[in-house]
């Protein structure tokens, strides 16, 4: 099975891409893996994506669109691939189904998670990073510290990133909005669009998609 992953910031795709490329028995492709194998491993690719991002600038799709074929030829991909974070753009999008028709493929379906918007606000404004390790996440209303500001693992002060600031997710809204959402009606357009509910516990969400997938 070959599917896209959409959905606005803090509508949890990569919790429930883990969960359902290991339900599906694929694996999970995603757009920050793709870079950071690619820059670690110092192929052609990455090197100038690492170029680009030095320089602050966006790595051009046609980039992106190389790591992303690449990976999708990979002998773990043969019988399909979960995507996530690709494609971003409609040129993206027009670019990976070229791709997939030169194989004689194309995609069984494009599974948008949906999430009111202050729903997501109130998601991501609401973590709290340890300073001394990332790993240890709360939330001040989902998953609070036995005490404020402290982490409940090592007792490191508990912060709120810059990225994770109200102000910011909404810009990242304001994005999601104007450059990815418009991939939705793309993909509608050819029949290929299962939209779910992306609010309550991880595993209700992902058993909702795995019922709204179409039979393999």
């Amino acid at each position: 099975m070959r599917i896209v992953l959409v959905g606005p910031p803090g509508a949890g795709k990569g919790t429930q891409a883990a969960y359902l490329a290991k339900n599906l028995s694929i694996p999970h492709i995603s757009t920050g893996d793709l870079f950071r194998a690619n820059i670690s491993q110092g192929t052609p690719l990455g090197v100038q994506a690492q170029e680009y991002m030095r320089a602050g600038r966006l790595v051009p799709d046609e980039v992106t669109i190389g790591m992303a074929k690449d990976r999708m030829h990979q002998p773990d991909a043969e019988q399909g691939f979960l995507l996530d974070g690709f494609p971003r753009n409609l040129a993206q999008a027009e670019a990976l189904d070229a791709i997939l028709k030169q194989d004689g493929l194309r995609l069984d379906a494009v599974l948008d998670l949906e999430v009111p918007e202050d729903e997501v606000v109130k998601r991501i404004a609401g973590r709290r990073i340890c300073r001394n390790d990332s790993s240890h996440v709360f939330h001040v209303t989902y998953n609070q510290p036995q005490a404020e500001g402290v982490c409940d693992a090592c007792g490191g002060e508990l912060y709120q990133r810059d990225d994770d600031r109200e102000d910011t997710v909404r810009k990242r809204l304001e994005v999601y909005h104007s450059e990815t959402e418009p991939i939705i009606d793309y993909y509608k357009a050819q029949g290929l669009v299962v939209t779910i509910s992306a609010l309550g516990k991880v595993a209700e969400v992902t058993q909702r998609a795995m019922e709204a997938l179409p039979s393999r």
